[in-house]
């Protein structure tokens, strides 16, 4: 069973080690690899990959966009997201996206409750984002969301159900998709910094908005477990005749 991730930059993709433990733990014969791959390559590596004998592929940023395109058919959360980060390659491509759940399953955790009806802010609107969107919107918590393009903000706000950040009442809870360099306004920072819980979808040396707020804020790691546990099983569950080994 070929599994892979690809991305620009890969190197530091826990997916690897995340993915041959489920490999391990399901008693299947299989390997995990991370390849890098720079844009706009990913259509015509994804297609190649498939040729190749691969079974499933990860997608990481900045690839999530350029990947749907080379989708034969979408679920419904990839559609709502516009990207992908889980590929299928079975007669066709099917292009899947399990950031928001792992979000989701990351944040209920860590409250030990359901997000339905918590107040939580959203740092940005690219492909992670919007995943996020979706299935916060589909749990039915309030969401907001900040960026400096306000014509991205509103387009965000209006498929998504949310709002635009509030000037007063900040939101409770806050997750960032923003890329590590990118440094927050005051008011932003402010409200950020006050919020009750912060977590940010980076990890590792990636995970540097803690620096920028100096306080705890939750790194990406546990999203990231349930994200990948989420397009394992989705592969599992489009394989016929996967059985375990031995």
């Amino acid at each position: 069973m070929k599994l892979a991730v690809i991305g620009d930059p890969v190197d530091h993709s826990r997916s690897p080690a995340i993915h041959r433990a489920f490999l391990k733990e399901a008693q299947i014969d299989g390997g995990y690899v991370a390849l890098r791959v720079p844009l706009p390559n990913a259509i015509s590596v994804i297609r190649r990959m498939r040729m190749d004998g691969y079974i499933g592929c990860n997608v990481t940023y900045p690839l999530k966009e350029e990947a749907l395109r080379a989708c034969d058919t979408l679920t419904e959360e990839a559609e709502r997201a516009g990207a992908v980060n889980t590929l299928f390659f079975g007669r066709d491509i099917l292009g899947h996206n399990t950031d928001g759940i792992g979000a989701r399953s990351a944040l209920e955790a860590l409250i030990d409750e359901s997000i339905s009806l918590r107040r939580i802010g959203v740092l940005g609107y690219g492909a992670t984002a919007r995943a996020i969107l979706a299935q916060f919107s589909e749990n039915d918590a309030y969401t907001f969301v900040w960026g400096r393009d306000p014509e991205r903000v509103d387009d965000a706000c209006a498929r998504f159900d949310a709002s635009p950040w509030p000037a007063t009442n900040p939101p409770e809870i806050v997750v960032s998709t923003l890329p590590p360099e990118v440094r927050l306004p005051p008011e932003i920072l402010d409200a950020v910094i006050r919020a009750d819980i912060v977590m940010d979808v980076n990890y590792g040396e990636r995970a540097t908005l803690n620096r920028q707020l100096d306080r705890e804020v939750l790194p990406g790691d546990a999203m990231l477990e349930a994200q990948a546990r989420a397009s394992f099983d989705f592969w599992l569950a489009h394989i016929d005749g996967v059985a375990p080994a031995g």
